[in-house]
């Protein structure tokens, strides 16, 4: 697969997310061929702590800092570690690093947390597990340790200094958490992001941050450890990738630990993680105008009694010519003709509620998008079923947003032919359709809360119900495509919070209409998750980038970002995609 590498991201090449039941799945089939599963966790924690040594210098002992800085804190002399460990493989993990960073010549302590009140004094008369054998090799070695539960001095890290670190490390939950901390766990959650907080310190979560779910990326009431860098074992967990888990992950080093072949030949990965557009290639000079597709936006109306949403059809509009679309034509209310042609003076109108004249540019364009300020009323929703029915009659590809999704999810509740018809034309026609969580629940009849709470299964089921390819939009968009029958999704790895504003996935459908209206491009250059990366990368280069030659023309940050300073954001990341050169920037 060739990818484009940008600036944007460290690792530009896809990567491969798996669920927690896939990765018990890959560990037991390593067991299987007679590895040992305590050398397993050896090996991870001696990896880890390496990595934490590595940590360490980079914060504390990097060239940007001056000696004084380093000799000014009240423990720089010794590096110190706060371990946290729970009783399951996750705090084994703990114990092991605990044990060799004390060989690192770290001074260490352990907290545990959820432990009887005599566990850290008895043998285990079954020591069987592999957390007990980690727990036994740190105490051998005399690793000192305290109790969560009996020590109220952890829990108000102002009045005991002694304990303060240079690096806390979260070794308490793993990937098998699927619900909310409770009592002594949520307590010792947030006494640790507290401490660690005010210690300024690094903050490293082994596997996955505690309190996050690894299947879902979810954390219950915000119930979940703060981490700076999460060091991911065996293999990419889905969870850190979208929803919450980008908010509490930070920076994900891998250790893969486990030959990947020798585990995954038959394991269909949960998800990919894309981070990177594919490249496009110069456009030929012999062509025209109609070389590269015509698209018809339809939106833009007024009603009775609002002065209507004519920004969504022509933030859609723009970001189609930025994109790279031969011509389009946009049917909005004639009450916004002139503000269209004010912005977008390149485009031609048509009057929405001209049935004759829109149905025969259905039949002329490449591509039909729908939806964008349509209306929710009576009447917008007769205009969707008409329009909707003569592009699948022509066969058209088929983009729906917005109000087009509420009047989808509306006929889907009154059981109409056209939700039966548009799925059938989406097996032999592009059909996109981009629905926020929100949008998603109407149209599965679900309160939001339960789309949020498994984004992933709510995209499959929009998919198995209405057809087509998907995207679910939000914190680490969700992209289901089924080209060949086979449904397979993408996380979106780029984008920010920023982008959080009104008119953003118009800009979105735009992007989408643009590209597959180029028929020059080979199919995965016009694909689904090719527009949402696009869209993301725009965004990104809004905030956080500069142009070439150090012009900051496009920097507009995240508070300040706009849907309608997207398209020249989108024109620069299209024009670097096809240049010669190596990056974004």
């Amino acid at each position: 697969m060739d990818m484009q590498t940008n600036s944007f991201s460290k690792n530009t090449m896809p990567i491969r997310l798996y669920s927690s039941e896939q990765l018990y799945a890959m560990e037991q089939a390593w067991f299987a061929q007679g590895n040992d599963s305590f050398g397993l966790m050896q090996q991870a924690a001696w990896q880890m702590a390496q990595h934490i040594e590595t940590f360490y210098e980079n914060k504390y002992r990097n060239k940007k800092s001056s000696v004084q800085e380093i000799t000014s804190r009240p423990y720089a002399r010794q590096r110190r570690a706060s371990i946290w460990v729970g009783k399951g493989n996750n705090g084994g993990d703990g114990w092991l690093i605990t044990y060799y960073l004390q060989q690192m010549g770290w001074q260490v302590q352990v907290i545990m947390v959820g432990f009887d009140k005599d566990d850290s004094n008895k043998d285990e008369q079954d020591c069987v597990s592999d957390a007990v054998k980690a727990k036994k090799i740190a105490l051998s070695a005399n690793c000192p340790y305290r109790s969560f539960e009996t020590s109220t001095d952890i829990k108000n890290e102002e009045t005991d200094k002694d304990i303060r670190a240079d690096v806390y490390i979260d070794a308490l939950f793993g990937i098998g958490l699927d619900r909310a901390p409770k009592n002594i766990y949520k307590q010792a959650i947030f006494a640790f992001n507290e401490a660690a907080q005010y210690a300024e310190a690094l903050i490293i979560a082994v596997d996955i941050p505690s309190g996050l779910v690894a299947s879902t990326g979810q954390v219950f009431d915000r119930i979940a450890i703060q981490a700076d860098v999460t060091l991911c074992l065996i293999a990419r967990k889905f969870g850190l990738h979208t929803k919450d888990g980008l908010d509490y992950s930070g920076a994900v080093i891998d250790i893969p630990l486990i030959p990947y072949h020798l585990v995954s030949n038959e394991l269909i990965p949960f998800a990919t993680l894309m981070t990177a557009a594919h490249t496009l290639k110069p456009r030929r000079q012999n062509s025209y105008k109609g070389s590269y597709g015509h698209v018809l936006v339809i939106g833009g109306n007024r009603i009775e009694g609002s002065q209507g949403m004519g920004g969504a059809a022509i933030l859609s509009a723009s970001s189609t010519m930025a994109t790279g679309a031969g011509k389009i034509t946009v049917a909005c209310h004639e009450a916004f003709h002139s503000a269209l042609l004010t912005s977008l003076p390149d485009a031609m109108t048509i009057d929405l509620h001209d049935t004759d004249g829109v149905n025969r540019l259905i039949g002329q364009a490449s591509v039909v998008a729908i939806g964008m300020g349509l209306g929710r009323d009576k009447k917008a929703k007769l205009i969707f079923i008409s329009y909707v029915q003569a592009a699948i009659v022509v066969g058209k590809p088929i983009i729906i947003d917005a109000d087009g999704l509420y009047h989808l999810a509306l006929l889907h509740s009154e059981n109409h032919k056209i939700i039966a018809e548009l799925k059938k034309h989406s097996a032999t026609h592009q059909v996109c359709l981009t629905p926020h969580s929100g949008e998603a629940a109407k149209l599965l009849n679900k309160e939001i809360n339960d789309v949020e709470a498994d984004r992933v299964a709510a995209i499959r089921q929009c998919a198995t119900t209405y057809g087509g390819d998907w995207v679910l939009k939000g914190a680490g968009s969700l992209i289901l495509e089924q080209p060949s029958g086979q449904a397979h999704i993408y996380v979106c790895g780029v984008g920010n919070a920023g982008m959080a504003t009104a008119g953003m996935g118009d800009v979105l459908s735009g992007v989408i209409a643009g590209l597959l209206a180029q028929e020059d491009l080979k199919q995965e250059r016009r694909s689904l998750h090719q527009a949402v990366l696009i869209h993301g990368l725009a965004g990104d280069i809004l905030v956080n980038q500069t142009s070439r030659n150090d012009d900051n023309s496009l920097l507009v940050g995240q508070r300040g970002l706009q849907a309608q300073d997207m398209p020249a954001a989108i024109r620069h990341v299209i024009q670097h995609m096809t240049s010669s050169q190596t990056d974004i920037k």
